[in-house]
């Protein structure tokens, strides 16, 4: 029995939440979602809470139960409060420029490299002298939001040895001595 699933997600005031059909659609102050979901998982409004259930007892269902309903209470935090991701560049020389929806960085490599950001994803870079370079990722849409800083991350991984690389600020680096511990 999913645990997960189980659980009715709270509506908030100024959110609404809409099923058409197999479409969840969600609304709020700071935008608007949808997902679809399987046909075996079935989703209802009820009163200030959304209730989902699923067709049969199958693995498959157990688990897309709890996945629809995690997503779902996802977009709903997502459209009351929003989702906010920092990554830090750790690295000499390295920086980054946001201008618009465009994010510069330099991480070592021969060439700077330009990402275009999503409009859905608000951009903001820090740099201040004495402290490592900030991006700061915001949106409303969490799945979104994460796919755009792995993407960033995935430019320069942070290396175990210096620790250099792009990393999420409450990420930790488990690091290693290097040749000069061997001796």
């Amino acid at each position: 029995m999913s645990r997960i699933g189980n659980a009715p997600v709270a509506i908030p005031s100024g959110v609404t939440v809409a099923i058409e059909g197999s479409v969840i659609k969600v609304k709020g102050p700071k935008g608007e979602l949808e997902q679809s979901f399987d046909s075996a998982i079935e989703a209802k409004v009820e009163e200030e809470t959304v209730v989902f259930s699923r067709k049969t007892n199958l693995p498959d269902h157990r688990a897309k139960h709890g996945l629809y309903r995690s997503l779902c209470a996802g977009m709903v935090v997502g459209v009351t409060t929003g989702y906010k991701k920092e990554l830090e560049l750790v690295g000499v020389g390295f920086r980054a420029q946001a201008s618009g929806q465009q994010l510069t960085l330099a991480l070592g490599y021969s060439h700077p490299i330009i990402i275009q950001i999503p409009t859905e994803v608000k951009l903001t870079a820090d740099s201040q002298k004495g402290s490592n370079p900030k991006v700061t990722l915001e949106s409303h849409d969490k799945q979104l939001l994460g796919t755009v800083a792995a993407k960033i991350r995935s430019l320069r991984k942070p290396e175990p040895y210096k620790g250099k690389g792009v990393r999420f600020t409450d990420e930790f680096i488990r690091r290693k001595a290097g040749k000069s511990a061997a001796k």
